[in-house]
């Protein structure tokens, strides 16, 4: 017989072990799922920039195929629809940031153009170690619409680029320079090619040329070194055509077409003469550098080496023309047609890099790839982040409000619902064990052991009628009247009428939030909204940007007030429940006490027991 009660003593021990182990299993759990999560491959730079993307510069085989270094280039980023999102960057691309491939260094980088209706741009990124045969990325962040301007065309050019030509200006006003060395032209150009290679490029008719003053960073010495380089385009062949002339006294180099074939040419005692075996191929763009390193001077057509003689420069230090020559009246042609992107440094350029240029700036390069976009998650970016941004106080106060609610009643439903189960074990625990010996509503409670069953109301209302019962068998009287069982019965359902209590106690925090919650995020919706059309009346400014985060903003509210009283509907029932079957078992069991009381000590059957 006393087995069931070391198993009530085995069971009621177990389960808070069991609700430990299970808890533990739960922490378990959750750590491996998120274990299981990929990591991403880089952290994120900067998390106020919701979207980047990754651009990998690959000069393998399979991409440019640039096998010789090319030490730190200016490398040109095209940007179309194809490749890039502009609806999710600035109108002028402002917020645009390029980090290195540790996605940690900031690299300089410049605009050059950005036309979000046309969707193109190109830009101008420094990339200061180029690789060679291998792959590189490099990390491009937008959609930040508080940025500012971050356009650092100094810092995009290594120092010893001494003029660089974009011209990105406006028609009929001279080139400017891109580099630290504002090498700017004196002359206008006389017009521009708004559809060139990059963005727009220099038209020339065969006039004047456009006029470069002497400054000490175009200087070069005798024997000194130097590299030119541009993009050209001519519809018909010329005549010793001036692309680049650099003048001083009885020294010369030219850069040039003769009938359509590219050359180069210096002067220095005696004329040096090297041109390519084949015309550039007409109305296309073709690219022309020329680099001297003391020795060779060597001529580049669309990044290979076309020619060369040996010998040095001579020292230059007068004016720099391009388009024509310096000064009238030699046997130089203007130029006609269009030139894009000069360059020239004072530095002998590697060959790798005349590749790297010539591959990278043309129309199309295997040199460059672009990834997926990849969107920052979390509540302070992408669509969430712009609303949350928008949250007035007076709704930030609200949504507070509403939070504490949301704890509280996550705090209820998880107590309730974890007294309503231990209680409702305990019960069919104390049942058991008061079935499984014959239901003896008195000399039971004498055999349970202390705090045996103090989880269980039943027990609890079994405990009040029991002592009720003890009282009266001290007295001796070994029976009890109908008005004694009433007695018993009234002790019996005050006890539960306590436990009831016990069991609905806190419930109102759930009623409040599930009937409150709606109506103070209704609350801070109005608000929010108010201020809104409040603000857009004193701006003057009427339009759906306007308007649209203000009130989504406002919309957060609402969706808060749901969200704290939808659970709490939820868990509400759910308690309510649970806690109807716990007072019905109950309510049953003080009947079924009631009944064996008045079978086995009623002085009725004490009488007829007698006869």
């Amino acid at each position: 017989m006393r087995q069931p009660q070391l198993r009530s003593r085995t069971n009621s021990r177990m389960a808070p072990q069991m609700g430990t182990f299970n808890m533990r299993a739960l922490m378990m759990i959750v750590i491996m799922a998120f274990a299981t999560i990929p990591a991403a491959a880089n952290a994120w730079w900067n998390k106020d920039w919701p979207f980047r993307q990754q651009i990998t510069i690959d000069t393998s085989a399979k991409g440019g195929n640039v096998a010789e270094p090319a030490g730190r280039v200016p490398l040109l980023i095209r940007l179309h629809h194809g490749n890039f999102k502009f609806s999710n960057a600035t109108d002028k691309g402002v917020d645009l940031r390029f980090v290195a491939g540790d996605d940690k260094t900031p690299l300089a980088f410049h605009i050059e153009s950005f036309d979000p209706l046309v969707e193109v741009a190109a830009v101008w990124v420094d990339v200061p170690a180029f690789p060679a045969g291998a792959a590189k990325p490099i990390w491009m962040y937008y959609g930040n619409k508080k940025a500012t301007p971050a356009d650092d065309p100094a810092g995009t050019y290594d120092p010893d680029y001494s003029l660089v030509y974009h011209f990105d200006g406006a028609a009929g006003s001279p080139p400017a320079d891109a580099t630290a060395n504002h090498n700017s032209a004196q002359t206008p150009i006389a017009d521009l090619e708004q559809a060139s290679i990059i963005g727009k490029g220099g038209k020339f008719a065969g006039g004047g040329a456009v006029i470069v003053a002497p400054s000490p960073s175009l200087t070069v010495a005798a024997g000194g070194p130097f590299t030119f380089s541009a993009w050209v385009k001519t519809a018909a062949p010329q005549p010793r055509a001036a692309v680049y002339v650099h003048r001083d006294g009885g020294g010369a180099l030219i850069v040039g077409l003769d009938q359509g074939v590219p050359f180069v040419e210096v002067h220095n005692g005696a004329v040096q003469k090297a041109a390519a075996t084949a015309p550039i191929v007409g109305n296309q763009w073709t690219h022309i550098a020329v680099t001297a390193d003391g020795k060779v001077v060597t001529l580049y057509v669309n990044g290979h080496a076309a020619a060369n003689l040996a010998g040095a420069m001579p020292s230059l230090n007068g004016s720099t023309a391009l388009g024509g020559d310096v000064a009238a009246g030699g046997d130089l042609a203007g130029f006609v047609g269009d030139i894009d992107e000069v360059e020239i440094s004072k530095v002998a350029r590697p060959a790798a890099l005349i590749q790297v240029d010539a591959s990278t700036q043309g129309a199309e390069t295997r040199t460059l790839s672009y990834a997926q976009e990849q969107k920052q998650a979390g509540i302070g970016f992408g669509s969430l982040g712009l609303i949350v941004t928008h949250v007035d106080a007076p709704a930030w106060f609200i949504i507070s409000i509403l939070a504490a609610m949301l704890v509280g009643s996550v705090y209820v439903m998880y107590t309730k619902v974890t007294y309503a189960l231990k209680a409702g074990a305990a019960n069919d625990e104390f049942l058991e064990f008061f079935h499984e010996h014959g239901g003896e509503p008195v000399a039971l409670d004498s055999q349970l052991e202390p705090g045996q069953f103090d989880d269980s109301p039943i027990y609890r209302v079994y405990h009040a009628g029991a002592q009720e019962m003890a009282r009266r068998a001290k007295r001796g009287t070994g029976t009890v009247t109908e008005e004694g069982v009433e007695v018993i019965r009234s002790l019996m359902n005050t006890s539960l009428v306590r436990e009831n209590q016990k069991l609905s106690s806190s419930l109102v925090v759930l009623t409040i939030s599930i009937s409150g919650g709606p109506f103070l995020g209704l609350l801070g919706t109005v608000v929010g909204v108010m201020i809104t059309f409040a603000d857009i009346a004193a701006a003057g400014d009427v339009n759906i940007n306007a308007i649209a985060p203000g009130i989504s903003a406002a919309l957060l509210a609402t969706i808060a007030g749901l969200f704290v009283a939808i659970p709490s509907l939820f868990g509400y029932n759910y308690i309510l429940l649970r806690n109807k079957d716990i007072s019905a078992n109950t309510l049953v069991f003080v009947d079924e006490f009631i009944t064996s009381i008045s079978e086995r000590y009623s002085e009725v059957t004490h009488s007829l027991a007698a006869e």
